[in-house]
């Protein structure tokens, strides 16, 4: 038997949708890529503020273009693509002359959470302009609000391009085995839930079979206790992370089909990845030097600078 697919909500007229969508999500590892510290200095305000601009730039975009399919014919919603465009090729360099002039150019405060959580919220948000964005071009006549948040949120657009950010991110992120078996265990889960609300038989077991997986591979070095004790509430955060994602599908398997628990299930997901960026965030700007997976270096290991530092030695 064939396994059975996910919608993937394509057409032959999305086609230029599909290859700006794709080009969107390269451009977002690329920018990540840039204000992820290498050598463990953290990286610049004013580079962070300007990819914070672009992908803020590209989410206005996405957002203009779903109100052309809301209504085609409307003047205002090609002028929003026209200034969301002009946007997205000026407004970056002028906020990035901004960063350079209001925070001196110094280095992101290591020890706060604030960075991390904007670009979370920032990529997550884009992304999920995306899956409505194929959502709403996909219908035969405009979609009601909740239908469109449920089939973006529950879309392979939406899933698979934040499991394409987060796998980046765990290549590059010096992080230890065990923080890498966790946060593959959620990437996964990101790649198997398209499944859930389109055949939540196949796809409740999908998830089950994840989690049984990743917490048997966590199991012996729990046993072993090689076990740090800052990977503790880690190993708590993804129970309770699978915890919320098992209740969600239950409740997408009791509401079959209701927009409603799809959405449900779209928003806890979409909670438990952008909680995922944050925290490989915060391990690049405030953490011990593990080696990565990919290294994207030759250097030949981290420097560590103190987490309280904001104004550190500008050699670029």
């Amino acid at each position: 038997m064939d396994l059975p697919l996910p919608p993937i909500a394509f057409n032959g007229t999305l086609l230029p949708l599909a290859v700006v969508a794709i080009a969107m999500i390269g451009v977002t590892i690329f920018l990540l890529g840039k204000v992820l510290p290498v050598d463990g200095r953290p990286p610049l305000v004013s580079q962070v503020v300007l990819a914070l601009a672009v992908l803020g730039g590209g989410s206005l975009l996405l957002l203009s273009l779903l109100l052309v399919f809301v209504n085609p014919n409307g003047y205002d919603a090609w002028t929003w693509v026209l200034m969301s465009f002009n946007f997205m090729m000026m407004a970056p360099i002028g906020i990035w002359f901004i960063g350079v002039i209001a925070f001196r150019d110094r280095r992101i405060r290591t020890q706060v959470w604030t960075w991390p959580v904007t670009i979370a919220i920032v990529t997550t948000g884009s992304e999920g302009l995306m899956g409505f964005l194929f959502a709403q071009g996909t219908a035969s006549s405009p979609l009601t609000l909740l239908a469109v948040g449920a089939q973006g949120l529950a879309s392979v657009w939406f899933f698979w391009s934040m499991a394409g950010v987060m796998t980046a991110l765990i290549l590059w992120a010096p992080v230890s085995k065990v923080e890498r078996r966790a946060l593959l265990a959620l990437m996964v889960s990101a790649v198997v839930g398209p499944w859930v609300t389109a055949y939540p038989t196949i796809g409740g077991a999908a998830m089950g079979g994840v989690m049984a997986l990743f917490f048997a591979l966590l199991l012996r070095p729990l046993v072993r206790g090689e076990v740090a004790r800052e990977e503790v509430g880690l190993l708590f955060g993804l129970a309770g992370a699978f915890l919320a994602t098992a209740l969600a599908g239950f409740t997408v398997a009791a509401g079959n089909g209701s927009p409603v628990t799809d959405l449900v299930f779209g928003i806890t997901m979409a909670v438990v990845m952008a909680v995922e960026i944050a925290y490989l965030f915060r391990r690049f700007y405030h953490g011990a030097p593990f080696a990565p997976w990919v290294p994207r270096t030759r250097s030949k290991g981290r420097k560590e600078w103190s987490a309280g530092t904001t104004a550190l030695p500008m050699d670029r």
